[in-house]
């Protein structure tokens, strides 16, 4: 029962944890192209934009990963015989790689918080594709808990990581017309 309990509040924090992270992406896309206005449109979009992403980051999408990670710590020791199942090695690896994100993202915020901008909208664009895979590969592994059944999970994810692409592309040359 207790289980349970920790289980829901885990998959909780799971998922404000991957709105924050999708929201805060959007949020650097419209920092960067606030950029392009002309003043005084680009420094009152620019200190919008700061105090949203900072709420966002500092309230939300921290905290909602130390829970996450947190619950996911207690569900892993109440159930240690897990670690050694494949799948789970293998979903391990995806959080630690969301992790990775969430830093890269994190430095991202602290940079564009300082007005400092390395990235175009769209490379940013990109950029939020990392956190879907993430999420869509441990789905599939959660679900199916089988290494190869996996597999054709990846392969369908990566395809749709094409489509993805090539709809971000598409998108920038119809905006790019008008």
């Amino acid at each position: 029962m207790e289980y349970n309990y920790i289980k829901s509040l885990h998959l909780i924090f799971v998922i404000t944890w991957f709105a924050g992270l999708f929201y805060i992406v959007r949020l650097f896309v419209y920092q960067i192209e606030a950029q392009t206005k002309e003043n005084p449109a680009r420094t009152i979009l620019s200190d919008q934009y700061k105090i949203m992403t900072k709420r966002l980051w500092y309230i939300i999408t921290w905290p909602s990963m130390i829970l996450a990670l947190g619950f996911a710590i207690w569900l892993l020791a109440l159930r240690p015989f897990w670690v050694a199942d494949a799948w789970m090695q293998v979903k391990l690896a995806f959080v630690v790689a969301l992790i990775f994100y969430h830093i890269k993202c994190h430095l991202i915020f602290k940079a564009h918080y300082n007005n400092t901008y390395k990235y175009s909208s769209n490379w940013m664009r990109m950029f939020n594709e990392g956190a879907t895979l993430i999420l869509f590969s441990v789905v599939f592994l959660v679900i199916l808990k089988n290494a190869v059944n996996w597999i054709y999970g990846t392969v369908g994810i990566v395809v749709f990581s094409v489509i993805l692409m090539l709809g971000v592309k598409m998108y920038k040359r119809i905006r790019e017309k008008k």
